[in-house]
């Protein structure tokens, strides 16, 4: 008969070394007349962690106030696939932006994802590392929600996403410290206690046309497939700056059009159109009254015009003569009508 003998206990911490187990076998003999005992060591293998929550990540996602329906359901997209993420109130517009760092600290949080909007149409970005930096500064363009794209692609809510990156974020250093900063602020720590240790959909940073695009994909396990899921937005990079929220800029866009320059320019586009359109009507003006013939007069036209007899013009000098007022005859209907009254009376 054999007895296995172990030390019970938790797991162990990553850096020690495998337990030997002694294994006795006894084969139902007294131990005087053991003569030679057969003790095997088996070895466990330790665990791979402690399946405690190290990388303590949080990010802080909130807005100022003034932001539309599409805002406000694009971050509660990001909060639902993002398990590490909290919430806040609204900041108001006065309040300076180093007033951030202040709430990022009593959240316990030292990422940050503010969305402040402007004009009630124009949407930035920062995406921060609280307190002491970097940042960056992004206008958002061309938002998609869950609810408004409706695909196909469903993920377990709380699930750790892979990343993927563009390869020209390796060749500049800018894009270099932008994949660091989403690395930080878009993965989800490993053992958080509100994800679930499964990998079953990929965000993905592509860039094209200096900007970056994001997308959320679902891995199908059968073929390895990728089906959007969405939410969908680009970020078009404005500044970076050294400190969380402001400090010296280390990179600024030189390819960013504010979106009031923008519309500014399709204003001014659209008064040319028209102004083009007004100086086309007045050439072909020009041209037809150039191209009219003259009509020269023909002399015999006026031999058959008779001029009309002169009228002499009477002036009256004196005042008319007074006209005597005719009698008005009175019809003999109503003489009848008289005397009919009269005779009934």
């Amino acid at each position: 008969m054999s007895t296995l003998k172990r030390k019970r206990g938790g797991r162990l911490p990553e850096g020690k070394k495998a337990k030997k187990v002694k294994t006795v076998i006894d084969e139902g003999k007294p131990p005087a007349d053991n003569i030679q005992e057969n003790k095997d060591e088996i070895s466990i293998p330790p665990p791979v962690s402690m399946g405690k929550w190290t990388n303590k990540e949080r990010v802080l996602i909130f807005s100022s106030r003034g932001i539309n329906y599409r805002t406000r359901h694009l971050m509660k997209d990001l909060r639902s696939i993002m398990p590490h993420s909290k919430a806040d109130t609204k900041m108001d517009r006065k309040d300076k932006l180093f007033v951030i760092n202040e709430v990022c600290e009593m959240k316990n949080c030292n990422k940050c994802l503010f969305f402040e909007a402007k004009k009630k149409q124009d949407l930035y970005m920062w995406i921060s590392n609280s307190p002491h930096g970097p940042s960056a500064k992004f206008l958002v363009q061309n938002i998609h929600t869950l609810a408004e794209l409706k695909l196909t692609g469903n993920c377990l809510k709380g699930s750790r996403p892979l990343l993927s990156f563009d390869p020209t974020f390796d060749k500049e250093p800018h894009y270099a410290l932008l994949k660091e900063l989403f690395i930080q602020t878009f993965s989800t720590p490993r053992y958080h206690p509100k994800s679930q240790p499964f990998v079953d959909h990929v965000f993905t940073f592509t860039i094209a046309d200096n900007r970056i695009w994001f997308r959320n994909y679902q891995i199908i396990e059968e073929d390895a497939a990728l089906v959007e899921i969405g939410p969908r937005f680009v970020l078009n990079l404005i500044k970076m700056f050294q400190g969380s929220f402001g400090g010296p800029t280390l990179y600024e866009n030189t390819h960013f059009k504010s979106p009031n320059m923008h519309r500014r320019e399709l204003r001014l586009a659209a008064a040319a159109r028209v102004q083009e359109r007004q100086m086309v009507k007045e050439a072909l003006r020009a041209k037809k009254a150039e191209l009219k013939p003259e009509i020269i007069s023909d002399v015999t036209d006026k031999v058959f015009d008779t001029p009309a007899p002169e009228k002499t013009v009477k002036i009256q000098t004196e005042p008319p003569e007074p006209q005597e007022k005719k009698k008005r005859k009175k019809k003999p209907f109503q003489r009848n009508r008289k005397k009919m009254g009269s005779k009934k009376l």
